[in-house]
């Protein structure tokens, strides 16, 4: 069955359906990650966007549910050029076909994904649809498509408490802003117990939970549109409670200190992105997946100081500030899946609780 990418710019791939039936209008982002599609697909930093992906042949060793990242696909559809339908893994549970039917979302395969990259990184990220006829959405109702209160959608409703197996060393409150579940892990295996909660919860109630250090987790959308976490960041800072942010929790740490953000022209998507430590001159392969970015000149010099710079356009990708226990980085540290060069940042964390 024929399916049909239709760009806000008037071009049109024709392809061929997979996954669930069905259309979406969204906007369409790529990713350059040669492994992680599972990761990919359940990522909540995708809400609101269908993923194309770069490298030909995705679904080769299937789907592994214990490697998801959150509990449900989060993308609004998939594009490939080449969907694998005999998968062969050990671990394998079923093909990446059937995984989409399952979970509602519309693909479409058989298009050059590397032209529509090219055409992406020309003209920056655009709305799109994913559809069964050319003429199913007019261009105005694919360019009025914006993604809203994607935080909302995504952030867990209660307070979950996650134990680890050796001993309680730290209690850490999580903000879940869209987490992906490694960064749970990662601080569940060196002894934190994790108190996951909602976006909007108050300052009052992480002061009531009493925590060592705070966690400010990756999530979708516009970081300016979460006011209300800006502001809760601002009044616990009075507290000093040792801080670390990853992805959009570090562009909303950094908008609760008066600096700015802005959207990157198509975003940074995949496992291979360049990032230099400004403290030591080395430089680490990052994973990454985020479209906007803390501006630069917003930094305030007297709170913070650069901490990390993209190898690749030198913008910003980490800040440590100098008056508080806190620090941010850009990147996924946790990189599940990809490169895990940057880990030990978890063990900064540690250490600034501990001290």
């Amino acid at each position: 069955m024929k399916k049909y990418l239709v760009l806000e710019n008037g071009n049109v791939y024709e392809g061929e359906a997979f996954g669930a039936g069905g259309s979406v209008i969204s906007e369409i982002v790529f990713t350059t990650s040669m492994t992680a599609y599972i990761e990919t697909l359940t990522d909540a930093s995708y809400k609101g966007q269908s993923v194309v992906q770069t490298f030909p042949l995705i679904g080769n060793y299937g789907i592994i549910t214990s490697d998801m990242e959150g509990e449900t696909v989060s993308v609004s559809g998939y594009i490939v050029r080449e969907a694998c339908s005999f998968p062969s893994n050990f671990r394998c549970e079923t093909d990446i076909d059937t995984f989409l039917k399952k979970q509602g979302i519309p693909g479409i395969k058989g298009i050059d994904t590397r032209a529509l990259t090219k055409v992406l990184r020309e003209h920056g990220t655009m709305n799109g649809a994913i559809c069964d006829s050319v003429d199913e959405f007019t261009p105005e109702a694919i360019r009025a498509y914006r993604i809203v209160n994607p935080v909302e959608d995504v952030t867990v409703k209660e307070i979950v408490d996650y134990k680890p197996e050796t001993e309680v060393k730290f209690k850490v409150v999580m903000f879940d802003y869209g987490t992906k579940k490694n960064i749970v892990r990662s601080l569940l295996k060196r002894g934190c117990e994790v108190f996951l909660v909602p976006a909007d919860t108050s300052a009052a109630k992480v002061r009531e939970i009493d925590p060592d250090g705070l966690f400010l987790s990756n999530g979708p959308g516009d970081p300016t549109d979460n006011v209300a976490a800006i502001k809760t960041l601002q009044e616990l800072r009075a507290f000093n409670i040792p801080t670390m942010g990853i992805c959009l929790g570090h562009q909303i740490l950094a908008l609760s200190h008066g600096f700015e953000t802005t959207k990157l022209k198509y975003g940074h998507r995949g496992a291979n992105h360049p990032v230099k430590n400004l403290e030591t001159g080395r430089v680490y392969i990052s994973s990454q997946n985020h479209g906007y970015a803390v501006v630069k000149e917003s930094i305030d010099s007297a709170q913070a100081k650069e901490f990390f710079v993209n190898g690749n356009d030198g913008t910003n990708e980490g800040l440590k500030y100098l008056n508080e226990a806190a620090f941010s980085v850009q990147f996924h540290p946790e990189a599940c899946g990809g490169p895990q060069d940057t880990d030990f940042l978890f063990d900064e964390f540690i250490n600034m609780m501990e001290s």
